[in-house]
């Protein structure tokens, strides 16, 4: 048998004493301190509330484009799309598209290719504070594109638009019924994305058309968050 230390004795106290020491060393050692990172965030400029460019012009000449230049779009152009989709336009959280129950179930998320001002990459709208947060860098058109059925214009794109929806928002409140109050809402969002591209002379293409599971993987989406809609938006000829 080994022997036996008393812990109140000298011998003892200092044993402790080292053995407390080690279990430090060894805790930062394999075990290192991971703090978690704040992710990046762009403050978007304002949106204009004006514009030479009538509603009714806008409605006469939205057409699907899907033939983009390579040419950038500007960063106040991104800013004003994603306050025509989901912008705050009232002290009481009310945005520029109507939900049911002011719940807003919708989410975001931007595929950046070619912005002035702006990295490649996978961002997320902020509305409240009119911000974007960077969720991952890297140019992700590519993939976006296989997950939508190989469509080039998704990859050609300036920016792709994802529209995601977060369903128990709207339907802890209005049950089954929520379901269809969602996917209204995502039509209202769409048309306001479409006819402010027109007003900024940027083509856009709604696209409904890709693998829900293979789009949440490209953009790490939470297991709740589902991808519903997507809107390409590029420079065009004019």
């Amino acid at each position: 048998m080994g022997a036996y230390v008393n812990s109140h004795s000298p011998a003892g106290k200092k044993c402790k004493q080292i053995c407390q020491v080690l279990f430090w060393l060894f805790c930062f050692q394999l075990v290192p301190c991971v703090y978690p990172q704040e992710k990046t965030t762009i403050v978007l400029p304002p949106p204009r509330l004006d514009s030479n460019f009538s509603l009714e012009k806008s409605l006469f000449e939205r057409r699907t484009k899907r033939d983009y230049l390579n040419k950038p779009i500007s960063l106040k152009q991104l800013s004003q799309l994603l306050w025509a989709a989901q912008g705050i336009t009232s002290p009481r959280g009310f945005r520029t598209a109507p939900s049911a129950g002011a719940l807003y179930p919708l989410e975001l998320y931007i595929v950046v290719g070619n912005v002035n001002g702006l990295t490649t990459g996978v961002y997320h709208y902020l509305p409240h504070s009119n911000r974007l947060e960077k969720i991952m860098s890297g140019d992700k058109r590519l993939i976006l594109s296989e997950a939508a059925l190989y469509q080039p214009q998704v990859a050609k794109a300036a920016v792709n638009i994802v529209i995601t929806a977060i369903f128990d928002r709207t339907t802890n409140k209005y049950g089954k019924r929520g379901t269809r109050y969602v996917y209204i809402e995502v039509g209202h969002v769409g048309q306001n994305i479409c006819l402010q591209a027109t007003a900024l002379n940027l083509g856009v293409c709604p696209i409904g058309a890709f693998e829900d599971s293979k789009v949440s993987s490209v953009l790490k989406l939470s297991s709740d968050t589902v991808p519903v809609y997507i809107l390409s938006v590029g420079r065009c000829q004019k």
